[in-house]
C-alpha cells in the first residue's frame, strides 16, 4: 500500500489498522498488468499490508506443491463490481466518528486511493447485525 497501516493489536495475533480523523491507510491507485502477467497483493500477520508484488504467468512449469492453470479462453461469469454490506448496526458506527474519520472511512472503500467498491448491499428491515428487531410492515398478509 501507499501509506503503512497503523496497528492496534486485539490479543491472539488479532489487528486491526486504525482509521480516524487524522490518519487512514491507503492504496496506490490500481494499474493493470499487461497480458500475461498479475499483480498480487499479500497480507500478513507477520505485518505485511496489502504488500503488492508482480509477476508473470509461464508455461509449462512444474511446481511440487502447486499446480495453477489458467484458461483465459473460458469465461463463466461477469463481474459487475465488488463491495460489501451496510447495516444499521455498520451505519450508526460510521456515523459514531468525528466527520473527518467519516470521510477517511468512506474513501478507504470508495476511492482510487482505497478499495474502490461499486456496489453496497443493503438489508431490508433488520438483520443479525442490527441493534434490535424490526420490520417496515408489520400487518400480516400485506403483500401490497
Amino acid at each position: 500500500g501507499a501509506r503503512p497501516c497503523s496497528p492496534k493489536y486485539f490479543g491472539r495475533d488479532a489487528m486491526v489498522c486504525v482509521c480516524n480523523a487524522t490518519y487512514c491507510d491507503t492504496l496506490d491507485p490500481l494499474l493493470l498488468p499487461a497480458p500475461g502477467a498479475y499483480v498480487k497483493y499479500e497480507s500478513s500477520k507477520a505485518g505485511k499490508r496489502l504488500e503488492r508484488s508482480e509477476g508473470s504467468f509461464q508455461r509449462r512449469l512444474h511446481a511440487p506443491d502447486l499446480v495453477l492453470t489458467v484458461d483465459t479462453t473460458q469465461r463463466y461469469q461477469k463481474v459487475k463490481g465488488f463491495g460489501g454490506s451496510v447495516t444499521d448496526a455498520a451505519a450508526l458506527n460510521i456515523f459514531s466518528l468525528p466527520e473527518r474519520a467519516q470521510d477517511h472511512l468512506l474513501r478507504s472503500y470508495f476511492s482510487e486511493e482505497g478499495l474502490e467498491y461499486n456496489l453496497i448491499r443493503l438489508p431490508m428491515a433488520s438483520c443479525d447485525f442490527s441493534l434490535h428487531a424490526y420490520t417496515y410492515d408489520d400487518v400480516p398478509f400485506d403483500y401490497d
